[in-house]
């Protein structure tokens, strides 16, 4: 895993224009700088001498990134617990060496990837991003990634693709939440295609200059920056293209309160909650919500027509 030394992090005057940085991405090189909500979490962690250092480091529209403490302390990993400052603890003994992702469905090239090459397939692009959680909190990330466009290329999905189904391990010995029958694990999410070939979904490998940690979902995870955090699916091992809308762990669970797009969306209301305003971890007070959490210019196109309160 690359690590980002300070002389290596976009100045932070790069971020203050979100349309000239988002166009201008593509043409920096370096380690991805990519924001979002970061699922897993549990007990204080000593912060690492040598990750990247977070000072004056912002997101595209001035705000300043969560400490590696925030971030890898307080998390959401259901496959090893409810609670949000236990995964942390209970993850520390996830094997993610070897590991490999298996890709096919419906494509022309199916194929199973080591992590090892994927780490070293793809150039690295400088991004930062937001995304939101469900549960109306939110954390600013410095994600390492890529385009998820980028692995499905590598596939040459067929025109029957409709979707994407991404799927987590199943191992209730490493993962024990995994046994709690309520679920119906492993856990499975999903994108249209549309959605995942837009530049902004993003596989993530790495945080603040250095490897996932398990708790938020080594070694490699989703990150859509317009959803909210429940469809970032961690720890994936499987991604199949398919013809048909999958059903997600969420999905199967409460239907009525998880729909399959799970866009952020300040007008539509969770059943037991208000999402008209979120809590970011670090600080006191409230912040109103952000339609599609501020990327409404970049992604809006791909919902025209649709009806947002019906297809949430």
């Amino acid at each position: 895993m690359i690590k980002i030394p300070s002389s290596e992090i976009t100045p932070e005057h790069l971020f203050n224009s979100r349309r000239t940085f988002l166009k201008g991405a593509a043409a920096l090189s370096g380690a991805a700088l990519l924001a979002a909500c970061a699922p897993g979490g549990g007990q204080a962690a000593t912060t690492p001498a040598d990750i990247m250092p977070a000072d004056g480091l912002t997101d595209e529209l001035g705000n300043p990134v969560n400490s590696y403490e925030d971030i890898t302390t307080y998390n959401n990993y259901y496959e090893f617990s409810t609670d949000k400052q236990s995964p942390a603890r209970l993850a520390q003994n996830l094997v993610t060496s070897p590991w490999e992702v298996e890709v096919g469905g419906l494509v022309n090239k199916p194929r199973t990837f080591a992590m090892e090459d994927l780490l070293t397939m793809f150039d690295q692009e400088e991004r930062i991003y937001r995304l939101r959680c469900v549960e109306a909190w939110s954390m600013v990330i410095p994600w390492q990634g890529f385009p998820l466009n980028k692995l499905l290329a590598e596939v040459e999905p067929t025109s029957e693709a409709k979707f994407v189904r991404f799927e987590t391990l199943y191992d209730p010995q490493q993962m024990p939440g995994q046994r709690d029958s309520y679920f119906r694990w492993p856990y499975v999410e999903g994108l249209r295609i549309d959605e995942a070939m837009h530049d902004l979904a993003l596989l993530a490998t790495g945080l603040y200059g250095k490897e996932l940690t398990p708790q938020n979902g080594a070694p490699i995870r989703l990150a859509v920056p317009w959803k909210y955090g429940f469809k970032s699916i961690k720890s994936i091992v499987k991604i199949e293209l398919v013809d048909k809308m999958p059903v997600s762990l969420w999905m199967a669970a409460a239907p009525i309160e998880y729909g399959f797009y799970a866009n952020v969306n300040p007008a539509v209301s969770h059943p037991r909650w208000s999402q008209a305003s979120e809590r970011r971890i670090g600080e006191l007070g409230r912040r109103d919500t952000l339609m599609f959490n501020g990327y409404e210019e970049e992604v809006a196109a791909l919902y025209a027509g649709m009806d947002l309160s019906a297809h949430y």
